[in-house]
């Protein structure tokens, strides 16, 4: 008898401490399941926790050293890049697919929403992406193969919450959708492996950050998508794993890395008619931010040492690592890497803004726009407060843009201090890191850290250890 399918439920956030403030769905989870507390990568943020996961390898070897990076050839900084051949390790399906070819067996897979999506050599896919328009314009939308899947997912379920998927407007409708597209697949498509991406937990908890009234409400909310994806498995023989990618903490200070480099002369802007840019290939060093940690390219070797030894006096700087020796000690000894990387105090983390005149920000600033801006920025999550009805300006824009006026969706804040929660580091407590929980008897492995995924999800596939 072939083994059990198996789901692969990425819970974001999901540890310890926020699976005890369950009552529902992932009660079950809780008080029926197995459940691992698990080591995470240095940096513990999405791209590198699921290439960790998907290669069983460390970020110097799978080479995702963060949720984006300085592309050193093209002189850009580029994030959320959704190439599965940026993975420089054999993953998951792959290999999966190779022992299953090898034995004479059928092995299909779905990949619903984890990152590293486009060109991965899986059966089945759905992605967010949205059409660009020529004139700037964007209009939203969701892709996949085969061709036909996303527009079959959104006949059945109605059009993918794009708005609530991130962005000031994020909530439980995007996670509700890719649950219910998950069981739509589990009981039309029966892939052998199926990986669904669940982000709800990531909105909230670092907005306000994990207080406990946010988390019990935030886990209340989860435990509907999460109770569609179980039910969908127990009623088609399917053996579910849970997962997560990291657990978020408590921060209360922003730490604007930038600003002082700029400060002492060594991050260069261009003005212009859109506010200032970084000048990288100017620059003798810049930051690019990534929640708790941030990589430091340094245009010149001989001031590599200087600049950490500047950081280090940083206030909410904890730790500079720099030298291939340091950063092979904590699996980052990449060419994706900076020259210097650098983790935060555990109550700050790290905002991208380089400008010192809030006149010269750049436009991009004061809006959702994940892959122009240098770093990542977590105001996207946010209406900016200042400014009176803010969803009614959204509105105008929208309508302004229909009407073929060019306009900026201008409703985010720019500032940092706003945030409550982070993650990045490797967590504190081990209530705090993330987890995998699985029907007991799953696999005979013991995992330990993120990377044992990968072992631990092939032996339940039956596929070896």
């Amino acid at each position: 008898m072939p083994p059990q399918p198996v789901c692969l439920i990425n819970v974001v956030g999901l540890t310890k401490r926020t699976l005890a403030a369950a009552s529902g769905a992932l009660a079950r989870v809780r008080e029926e399941f197995a459940i691992y507390p698990l080591e995470e990568p240095l940096p513990a943020v999405t791209c590198t926790a699921q290439a960790t996961m998907l290669t069983g390898r460390s970020p110097a070897e799978h080479g995702i050293v963060g949720n984006g990076w300085y592309w050193r050839d093209l002189g850009e900084v580029r994030f959320w890049v959704q190439s599965n051949r940026l993975i420089q390790a054999p993953t998951l399906y792959r290999v999966a697919q190779e022992i299953a070819t090898q034995r004479g067996e059928t092995f299909t897979c779905a990949k619903l929403f984890w990152w590293f999506n486009q060109g991965a050599p899986v059966h089945y896919s759905v992605t967010p992406k949205p059409y660009y328009g020529a004139d700037g314009s964007k209009v939203f939308a969701i892709h996949g193969s085969p061709m036909d899947l996303p527009a079959r997912l959104e006949q059945e379920l109605g059009n993918f919450p794009f708005h609530a998927f991130w962005g000031p407007m994020s909530g439980i409708e995007s996670s509700l959708w890719i649950a219910r597209a998950t069981a739509w697949v589990l009981e039309h498509l029966r892939p052998r492996l199926t990986l669904a991406y669940i982000p709800h937990l990531d909105y909230d908890l670092q907005r306000y950050g994990p207080e406990p009234d946010v988390t019990a409400r935030a886990v209340g909310e989860l435990e509907q998508a999460v109770g569609v994806v179980l039910d969908a498995c127990q009623k088609h023989g399917v053996r579910p794993v849970v997962v997560s990618e990291y657990g978020l903490v408590r921060v209360r200070r922003p730490v604007y890395i930038n600003r002082e480099l700029r400060r002492r002369g060594w991050l260069v802007t261009r003005d212009g008619p859109f506010g200032e840019t970084i000048e990288t290939f100017l620059s003798d060093a810049f930051a690019v931010v990534d929640h708790q940690v941030a990589h430091v390219y340094v245009r010149e070797p001989r001031l590599v040492s200087e600049v950490a030894a500047f950081l280090a006096e940083v206030p909410g700087v904890a730790t500079v690592l720099q030298g291939r020796e340091q950063l092979r000690a904590h699996g980052l000894d990449h060419s994706r890497s900076g020259d210097i990387v650098v983790l935060s105090e555990p109550d700050a983390w790290f905002a991208y803004h380089y400008w010192l005149d809030e006149k010269r920000r750049p436009d991009f600033a004061p809006t959702v726009d994940i892959h122009r801006k240098p770093g990542y920025d977590p105001c996207e999550l946010f209406f900016d407060p200042t400014i009176p009805f803010p969803k009614l300006r959204a509105f105008l824009r929208l309508l302004q843009r229909r009407l073929g006026f060019r306009a900026l969706f201008d409703v985010v804040p720019t500032d940092a201090s706003l945030v409550r929660g982070s993650h990045g580091l490797p967590a504190g407590e081990e209530q705090d890191r993330p987890l995998l929980a699985a029907p007991h008897g799953t696999a005979s492995l013991e995992p330990r850290r993120l990377a044992d995924v990968f072992a631990f999800v092939r032996e339940a596939l039956g596929l070896g250890a």
